[in-house]
């Protein structure tokens, strides 16, 4: 049996989505199958079974999942231990001078640090703030770590000495010395090599943590999938690694599923000529939203999880816990959605899995959106009386039927979603209403054109393979790896040896992963940033530039993108704070239009209920053979999708299998 087929897969909290595709030929499969929080592989296995595949048929697997970033959540962590230069043994109990909710005097003012007090070590050395030694690592300190780590019972260590970003000999030496002492070990200079104490000591605290978490994970999956460097991770900046490079840095793994959405989007905005273009990911748990301007997503360093910082580049993914399965609660305040979830098990009650507390899905269930004889993932029949009586308790308490208490949840669904489209354009100074929404997931598509309509956005589009979009951009993403690094180094009297050097540190960083994956150095593309500021700023502005370095040319871009973004630029003196360099190999995976292996259903009405018009009939018509324009009311529904297409809104598509909304004219 030959190796033909390329997977993606991405696991969600609800359903774990697989696109197969052949090479070479037209040839996609989709197929969803509900998730197992306890045995993922086996969720895996079970959506390569139900594309009709056998492990023997795949050259390549491509995986996104938030596994490893819900274990930090929801804080089930083995044991972690912290090493750090003595005196500074408590950065993260001290953390930032902030409160998480600055008006609220009830809830604690930040979260407790990872690592207790009590798993803290303080080794005594010392360096400065340009990397030059103050105090030498003493074989004598050595020997007294390696015996409090005995005593501790730590499974993994993370060591974050001061100013290790500006000279890494003092944790490179610890690293070697406890080598084999303790089952897992990470250094800072490798996870986060950045000025920011407590950042730096925070991201690889986090990546102790996940790491043996990952290991097993990845391990069970490279024993049922032997597939060498054909097994693959996608990662949250928007690409795909080696599975040898992640065990050592599973951070990377952190928000990796919706960041395979974000990156299909950005090579379809392009595709499409769309300028402007905001991600819309509604899944079972959550929704992740970004801005993609110019076929480019934007990038941050650092997001909060649980409370507390992770710095690494990674896709701005903008999340929210409201999706299909969020629950749905009346409180004093009135309705709200989430952030806590039915998950896969039970689900939603309309799953008819046990689940009684009502969520979104059941809202759109009653309100007749989703096909009553439709199974889900080929094993869940919708159970629309289990909905009802879910919603029955929430409705009698507002005094309404149960249709007006379903749209009311999706008006507050809505809003909440809006938030977040604001948070992404609105507070970065981008007029949204100039985007256009880009809708995928389980739910997207069901709920793009209300939002869009609440938001004031004009047009709305559905990719091919909506309801598994993130599983087909792990396919479709390029092969890369990523690094970055703190070099502060002035443009005035630029020190360019100082400069070269760390280029090529970067660049043997960047590309060795790459390389170790079988990957051609000439088919390898390079693009450089330099992540600038003024003198004084603590905020950096990623700048690209190209090699050799021109000074004045990055400085003039500088300004141009500070003033861009800020509405001002100056005479200041301007700084390279950091160096971000990514290789990457380009993918030859096209977005090709997929099928489900089954014909289909024939066009039919059905009744729906639609805010301002009450319930209409309403046309059912079928994606595969969708032809010219349909006015709404309408749904269009394939075998793992359903697109609503309100009153007052229109829809069409074109050859390649993508639908425009859009509102229809006066």
């Amino acid at each position: 049996m030959q190796r033909i087929w390329d997977i993606g897969t991405d696991i969600g909290g609800t359903f774990t989505d697989i696109v197969a595709v052949r090479p070479g030929t037209a040839e996609t499969r989709i197929a969803k199958v509900p998730s197992r929080p306890q045995a993922p592989v086996r969720a895996m296995l079970e959506a390569l079974e139900a594309v009709g595949l056998s492990p023997a048929e795949v050259r390549r697997f491509v995986h996104g999942t938030t596994r490893v970033t819900n274990a930090l959540v929801e804080e089930r962590l083995p044991k972690v231990a912290l090493v750090a230069t003595a005196g500074f043994e408590d950065v993260l109990e001290i953390g930032r001078y902030r409160r998480q909710e600055l008006y609220r005097l009830d809830v604690p003012p930040k979260a407790p640090p990872l690592v207790p007090p009590a798993l803290c070590f303080g080794v005594r050395e010392r360096l400065d703030h340009t990397g030059a030694v103050l105090q030498p690592l003493e074989e004598e300190e050595i020997q007294r770590l390696l015996a409090w780590l005995r005593q501790s019972g730590a499974q993994s260590v993370a060591i974050s000495l001061l100013h290790a970003y500006a000279n890494p000999v003092h944790e490179k030496q610890l690293a070697e010395r406890l080598a084999g002492a303790v089952p897992h070990l990470c250094v800072s200079h490798e996870i986060n090599p950045e000025a920011r104490e407590y950042e730096r000591t925070s991201s690889t605290v986090f990546n102790a943590a996940a790491m043996p978490i990952a290991v097993e994970y990845l391990t069970e999956l490279e024993e049922k999938l032997p597939l060498g460097a054909g097994l693959q991770v996608f990662h949250s900046a928007g690409a795909m690694v080696p599975v040898p490079a992640v065990k050592r840095r599973p951070l990377v793994m952190a928000m990796s599923g919706p960041a395979a959405g974000v990156s299909a989007s950005a090579r379809l905005a392009q595709e499409l000529g769309r300028p402007r273009v905001l991600t819309f990911d509604m899944g079972g748990t959550t929704t992740d939203v970004c801005l993609i301007v110019d076929g480019v997503a934007e990038m941050t360093d650092t997001r909060m999880m649980g409370g507390r910082p992770l710095r690494q580049p990674m896709l701005a993914v903008h999340s929210i816990g409201a999706g299909g399965g969020s629950i749905v609660r009346l409180g004093p305040g009135g309705l709200a959605v989430g952030p806590e979830s039915a998950g896969s098990e039970p689900g939603p009650a309309c799953y008819g899995r046990g689940g009684t507390r009502a969520t979104i899905t059941d809202a759109n269930a009653v309100l007749g959106y989703l096909d009553p004889e439709a199974k889900l993932g080929d094993t869940i029949a919708l159970d629309i009386a289990a909905a009802r009586r879910a919603l029955s308790p929430i409705a009698e308490q507002l005094g309404m039927g149960v249709e007006d208490a379903a749209l009311g949840i999706l008006r507050v669904a809505n809003a909440a979603m809006a938030r977040a489209l604001r948070r992404v354009t609105v507070e970065r100074g981008v007029d949204g209403r100039d985007c256009a929404l880009l809708a995928f997931g389980g739910g997207g598509p069901m709920h793009a054109a209300g939002l869009a309509e609440l938001y004031g956005l004009q047009d709305v589009i559905v990719p091919a393979a909506s309801s598994a979009f993130s599983a087909l951009g792990c396919l479709t993403a390029d092969f890369s790896f990523l690094q970055q690094r703190t070099v502060r180094l002035p443009l005035a009297g630029f020190d360019h040896a100082g400069f070269d050097a760390r280029m090529e540190e970067l660049v043997a960083e960047a590309t060795g992963p790459l390389l170790a994956n079988g990957i051609a150095e000439a088919d390898i593309a390079i693009e450089y940033t330099a992540l600038m500021r003024y003198a004084g700023q603590s905020e950096a502005t990623p700048v690209p530039f190209a090699l050799p370095l021109d000074p004045a040319v990055l400085a003039e871009n500088f300004h141009a993108r500070h003033r861009q973004l800020f509405g001002y630029a100056t005479n200041e003196l301007c700084v390279i704070e950091s160096l971000r360099v990514q290789a990457r190999k380009e993918s030859g995976t096209a977005l090709a239009r997929p099928s489900a292996g089954r014909a289909p259903r024939p066009a039919r009405t059905r009744r729906c209920v639609f805010p301002g018009t009450g319930a209409v009939d309403t046309a059912i018509l079928p994606r595969e053979t969708l032809q010219g324009s349909v006015q709404g009311p309408a749904i269009i529904e394939d075998a793992w999708s359903t697109v609503i297409v309100p009153p007052g809104w229109q829809a069409a598509g074109d050859p390649a299998g993508h639908l425009f909304l859009s509102r229809s004219a006066a």
